[in-house]
Order: C-alpha cells, then structure tokens, then sequence
C-alpha cells in the first residue's frame, strides 16, 4: 500500500506587501500518496503556485505545517532545506530559469554536478533526457539560441535528471505545441510509473488534466474540489 509522502496541516499564506493582505492559501490539508500523478488546478490567483512553492520548500506558510518525504519542512535550517530540494525535488517552471551561460546540455548536467556525480555519468544523463524530449540536436545551444518551447523541455530534462522522488510542475506545457506537450507528458507518465516518481502539476491545461489520475481545484486558496480517477 502507498505511503503518504506529502502532508499539509492547516496551511496558510498571507501576502501583506500591499495595503490589503492577500489570503493565498486558507486552512490546506492535503495529503498526496507515494507515485501519485496529480493535477492542481483552479483559476488565476487560486493559490496553485503557491501551494507548490510551499510544498517544494521554496516559500514559507504564514502558518500550518508541511511535511514531505518525513521531513518537517518548517524544521529544516537554510542549509538542510537547500539540500533536501537538490536530493529530493526537481522543480519546473513558467519561466523556464536556465542559466543563460550555459548550453542546454550543461544546463540539464548543472544539478547532477552540485550532486557531486561523476562526470561521466552527468553527460551520459543529460544526453539521454535532450535525446528524449527531441533536442538531441540542440544540445549544444545556449538558451537564447533555443525557442520558448524548446527551453521549456531543457527545464523538463533538467527536473528530471536528478532522479528526484518528486516533482513539482508549475504550469509545464503552457508554451510547448499539442505533439511537444503530448511527448512530455508521456515522458512523465513513464518515469512516474517505472520510477514511482511523484508529480504535483498546478496547470490550466486540459491534456495534463486529462493524463492526471487525480485533479485537486482550489479557489480562493481552499481546496473545493479533490477528485481521485477510477
């Protein structure tokens, strides 16, 4: 039977940088089970990303509790927190953020390198995702030689490359074409399924709502609706 690998307890985040605070999250409790392929979804301003941002230690609730992969995430210091991400979550975002210096290979090999793996097997990797999400032959290119599309799958293979036990997508096939985004999604599908990957998307987007097995709406930062598929 599957363990509970995320728990949220009470979770709330309230904006105060402008005169009126903004109410993000209101009272959270979720719990998300080990290679689950779950969709958040919910219009503009729902909370959506904020909710993966907490979960992946990137953002602090105002209060509440987060715990993920037994870890307490409130209880971990900067340096415990940092590391915990590099081992266990890889993130993908709207904004792609590669770093623009480097090729898209070096790009997908960045976090294996803080990883400390050896560099043969770092090339070896980052080779095998670009071949994956068809830019076997860009890999080479720095991101501003690439398309919006294009960087969006380096972000993929790089979120993909460390092996984490979860993955945290914010919006990933917003700028990809019907067959790139088709591609991905299966690509993410298999490794959740061969490699009890656990994803969270937060996504607007039908054909991830569709490939999800369990679609979570919020609104006004309450979770409204929480539909696991048969």
């Amino acid at each position: 039977m599957a363990e509970v690998v995320i728990r949220t307890s009470g979770l709330t985040k309230i904006y105060q940088e402008t005169q009126v605070p903004v109410n993000a999250l209101v009272g959270v409790d979720l719990e998300i089970w080990e290679g689950e392929f779950t969709a958040v979804v919910g219009p503009s301003g729902s909370g959506k990303s904020t909710l993966l941002h907490i979960i992946g230690g990137l953002d602090f609730p105002t209060t509440g509790q987060v715990e993920v992969g037994g870890h307490h995430l409130n209880e971990l210091n900067d340096r415990e927190l940092i590391d915990f991400r590099l081992h266990h979550i890889g993130f993908v975002f709207q904004a792609y953020n590669l770093i623009p210096v480097l090729t898209a290979k070096e790009n997908v090999e960045f976090i294996m390198l803080l990883q400390k793996l050896p560099a043969r097997e770092r090339e070896a990797r980052a080779v095998q995702l670009l071949e994956k999400v068809g830019l076997g032959e860009r890999m080479h290119n720095r991101p501003a030689e690439l398309s919006g599309g294009q960087q969006q799958r380096v972000a993929v293979a790089r979120a993909l490359a460390s092996r984490p036990s979860f993955i945290l997508a914010d919006e990933p096939t917003a700028n990809l074409d019907s067959k790139t985004a088709g591609n991905l999604l299966q690509m993410m599908a298999e490794m959740n399924l061969q490699e009890k990957v656990t994803f969270i998307f937060s996504t607007h987007d039908q054909r991830v709502i569709e490939k999800a097995r369990r679609v979570i709406t919020l609104e006004d930062g309450k979770i409204v609706s929480d539909v696991i598929k048969a």
